[in-house]
């Protein structure tokens, strides 16, 4: 049986993860479902179980360290080992630098974005070391190219891509694979629930949804991407092609990045 830790596992993409590894593997998997909101996963929990996989609920803030450690703790002690960690919490922003009066939710952003994923890992190892296990780092196209608007949450994105691609390399000796994934704009509700230049709540997105890919594609694609130890899960043909063309011709894509955003937010 593989045991798979979810961090950001009460919605969105982390919920759907869950719970197409819940259909596929059935009870040769057990998922420990982490995220802030305990009634949230206890749901997705019950969703898991009912195609036979085991669940254990652990309700963590990734963004304090101490419940980073007892979280991989709970895995461990419920399940014995660890065979794969997918670092999925995350939270969105959207401000214009020059807007933001106070940059204390800067800090708590990369906290969230990118120091949860680094302590989830670090508690992690030891047992991912032992099965030859696989890692997972939910980035985004936005840790690929800047957008403006977005100099927070680029900020996070990108340190990931770089802590996670140095540590691919460190673990590759061992067999522990590392698979980064960087979707494009999803139809989950992360950017309603984004910091605004106050550090406030933004209650809307400043992306044009109109294409949003499926959170039920996106999570399959997370899978397909762990399982056959890829090393990037980069989605969409534009999140593709940008990042080719952001070599030779970078200026294009920043109109690129600028025309995905909303006209009242721009800058």
């Amino acid at each position: 049986m593989e045991t798979i830790i979810i961090t950001g596992a009460s919605d969105g993409i982390g919920a759907e993860i869950a719970r197409q590894l819940a259909r596929k593997q059935g009870a040769g998997v057990a998922l420990v479902l982490a995220a802030r909101n305990a009634a949230a996963l206890e749901q997705v929990a019950a969703q898991c179980a009912k195609s036979g996989a085991q669940t254990l609920v652990v309700p963590t803030d990734v963004s304090v360290q101490a419940q980073c450690v007892a979280l991989i703790g709970a895995a461990v002690a419920r399940f014995g080992g660890i065979d794969a960690l997918i670092n999925n919490a995350g939270r969105s922003a959207h401000a214009l630098f020059a807007e933001v009066s106070d940059l204390a939710w800067y800090e708590e952003l990369m906290r969230i974005n990118l120091w949860g994923s680094v302590w989830c890992t670090h508690a992690a190892l030891p047992y991912l070391t032992q099965s030859r296990g696989r890692i997972v780092a939910v980035s985004s196209l936005a840790g690929l190219i800047g957008v403006p608007g977005r100099t927070a949450y680029s900020a996070t994105k990108f340190a990931m891509g770089g802590f996670f691609e140095a540590l691919r390399a460190e673990l590759k000796p061992a067999g522990v694979s590392v698979t980064t994934a960087y979707p494009g704009v999803v139809a989950t509700q992360i950017r309603h629930r984004g910091f605004n230049a106050a550090g406030g709540q933004l209650g809307s997105s400043s992306l044009k949804e109109d294409k949003a890919m499926s959170v039920e594609e996106c999570a399959a694609l997370i899978i397909a991407g762990m399982q056959s130890r890829q090393r990037e899960v980069v989605m969409s043909a534009k999140g593709k092609l940008g990042r080719w063309l952001k070599l030779i011709a970078p200026g294009l894509v920043e109109k690129m990045a600028l025309a995905a955003l909303k006209d009242d937010v721009k800058p």
